[in-house]
């Protein structure tokens, strides 16, 4: 595993608590986001609903990169599809640029659709094999209504690094190895000229070697455009290296939420020190300081009590009956956790 190392010249700590900021200020803000699931077969009683997304609030302010990490299954990407507008929660807010998604005209909701892409995670499934590369970047500038010439989807070819772009207009993905597609699933997500990206695990499929030149590229034309973005990763160190505020999300529930070097040199969640512990050398926490049980479970309407009480080796009695509130522990450091 690599450790990742933040250019501290280039990202700048925002510490203000997503409650305090306007509208003027935020790119994204979701209020109590719920998406919940009836499940298939038998293993759970009739009923039971799988709780996917649990009442989650979140802020992203204009020009920043905020990220949500957490293990497979904990329901980050499915927080994700709900701010690109891909799916419908079952109940709670997203507002882009103060406007409510799933509750606006449909001029509205068509315009926002150009502000608000998505990087996928897989560079294989994402882009249709049947499209060369130019039919791909070309597609979300008509589906959107948006006029462009020629030079327009060489432009951003080249800003992904596609070079020279001519050489990759008629190549498929086939053609093209797994670094070269992930850089047309960018560009892709890009060309619009988007105020908000989703970014869905964009670098767990290539290999270690190649990672941290592609978050520098995002953060590159992030930066440049000054657009606001949604990191989504099951890996902390990419969350550290490339956002300025990490929400660690465990079975639909935010557990922690601070700035990144807060996160990381001080976390207080024990699931939070665990995911540091998988990384070699990141933060403060000590290799043998902390452990947890087992593997991520699924939280449905039958679990009472804190979601993470069975792995964690500081559960007590009360664990067991109330789940823990988010709370402010430290200034502008937020927790869901007994212990505080």
């Amino acid at each position: 595993m690599i450790t990742f190392r933040r250019n501290q010249k280039r990202i700048t700590l925002y510490s203000v608590r997503c409650t305090e900021l306007n509208e003027m200020d935020e790119a994204i803000r979701v209020k109590d986001l719920r998406k919940y699931f009836r499940p298939r077969g038998r293993v759970l009683s009739s009923g039971t609903l799988i709780k996917a997304v649990d009442g989650v609030n979140i802020s992203v302010p204009v020009a920043k990169i905020h990220s949500i990490v957490g293990e497979t299954g904990s329901g980050k990407s499915t927080i994700g599809r709900m701010i690109a507008g891909l799916i419908e929660p079952t109940s709670g807010e997203v507002y882009v640029h103060g406007i409510d998604i799933f509750n606006s005209s449909k001029d509205q909701i068509r315009e926002l659709r150009k502000s608000v892409q998505i990087i996928f995670q897989d560079p294989y499934s994402s882009l249709n094999p049947r499209f060369n590369v130019k039919k791909i970047i070309e597609e979300p500038l008509k589906l959107n209504h948006i006029k462009f010439s020629s030079e327009r989807v060489l432009e951003i070819l080249r800003k992904v690094g596609l070079t020279p772009p001519e050489d990759f207009l008629n190549r498929y993905p086939h053609e093209l190895s797994g670094g070269q597609r992930q850089r047309v699933s960018i560009a892709r997500s890009f060309v619009t000229d988007p105020t908000f990206v989703v970014a869905d695990e964009p670098v767990s499929m290539l290999d270690a070697s190649m990672r941290i030149s592609f978050l520098d590229l995002i953060a590159e034309i992030q930066k440049e455009r000054e657009i606001s973005m949604m990191l989504i990763s099951h890996d902390i160190s990419i969350a550290y290296y490339l956002s300025s505020r990490i929400n660690v999300l465990y079975l639909g529930k935010i557990v922690e939420e601070a700035d990144g070097d807060e996160v990381v040199n001080n976390p207080l969640h024990p699931y939070t020190k665990a995911l540091i512990q998988a990384v070699p050398k990141l933060g403060k926490v000590e290799r043998k300081e902390v452990q947890i049980k087992g593997s991520i479970m699924t939280s449905s309407s039958e679990m009472v009590g804190c979601k993470f009480k069975d792995r964690c080796i500081y559960a007590m009695e009360k664990c067991k009956t109330q789940e823990p509130e988010l709370i402010e522990a430290r200034p502008n450091h937020f927790v869901a956790c007994h212990l505080y």
